[in-house]
C-alpha cells in the first residue's frame, strides 16, 4: 500500500462551543485527565520546538511537570541544544498529541527559567538514578556509552543516595499567549478552537479545519 493511500477516520469525539471551558488551562486539564483515564501512552509527553541563532527550528519530546497559573513547566539541562536555543530566542512552542483520542493541543509563547528553589524541590523528588543521570550527562554533547556508564558509576560512589542538583540543570516555564485545541473529526472536518491572550483575558475563535 502506498503511504498516500493510508487513511484513518477520527470519529470518537466532537468539540463545540458549549463543551469548551472559557479558561484554556481548565480545558487542557480536562483533556489531560481524559487522556490519562483513556490510558494514553505518555500523556504528559509534549513536543518542544525551538529556533537557534541561525534560524533553524528543531523539535524534541519533553515531559510536562506542572501547568498552573504561571504556565507549563519542564526541566532539563541548560547546556543542552534546547537550552542554548532558548538562551538565544525565548519564543517556543509546546504541542501535545493524544492519538487514541484524536486530539492535539498547541501552546505558543515565551519561556523563562524557574527559580533555583523550584528546581531543587523537583530535582530532589526524582528517583536517585535519575538524579545521578542528570549529573553524569553532558547533554547534547558527543559521548560514548562506556564513558557515560563510567561517569554514572563514579558519581554513585561519590554521592551515594544524595547527589546534588547540577548548577546547569533546572526548570523552564512557557507562558502561553496562543493555545489551540484540535479535535479530529470524520471526513477531515476537524474542530479547532484558538485562544489568544489580550492583556489578562483570553479571546476564543473557531478555526476552519
Amino acid at each position: 500500500m502506498k503511504l498516500s493511500d493510508y487513511r484513518n477516520e477520527y470519529n470518537r469525539f466532537t468539540l463545540d462551543e458549549s463543551g469548551l471551558d472559557p479558561n484554556p488551562r481548565v480545558q487542557f486539564h480536562h483533556w489531560l485527565k481524559e487522556a490519562m483515564d483513556d490510558n494514553a501512552i505518555e500523556p504528559t509527553a509534549m513536543t518542544l520546538s525551538t529556533v537557534n541563532a541561525e534560524g533553524q527550528p528543531t523539535s524534541r519530546i519533553v515531559l510536562l511537570k506542572n501547568y498552573e497559573e504561571d504556565g507549563l513547566r519542564f526541566f532539563t539541562n541548560f547546556d543542552s541544544r534546547k537550552g542554548q536555543d532558548l538562551a538565544h530566542n525565548d519564543r517556543a512552542c509546546l504541542m501535545f498529541f493524544w492519538p487514541s483520542l484524536h486530539r492535539q493541543v498547541r501552546f505558543e509563547g515565551r519561556v523563562h527559567k524557574l527559580s533555583a528553589e523550584i528546581a531543587d524541590e523537583y530535582f530532589h523528588s526524582r528517583p536517585v538514578e535519575s538524579r545521578i543521570s542528570a549529573l553524569a550527562s553532558p547533554q547534547s554533547q558527543p559521548v560514548s556509552r562506556s564513558d557515560l556508564e563510567q561517569r554514572v558509576q563514579a558519581l554513585q560512589k561519590q554521592y551515594g543516595d544524595h547527589p546534588p542538583r547540577p548548577e546547569n540543570w533546572g526548570g523552564y516555564v512557557l507562558v502561553p499567549e496562543h493555545i489551540e485545541f484540535w479535535q479530529g473529526r470524520s471526513c477531515r472536518l476537524h474542530d479547532r478552537f484558538v485562544f489568544n491572550r489580550t492583556d489578562s483575558e483570553w479571546t476564543v475563535s473557531r478555526l476552519a479545519p
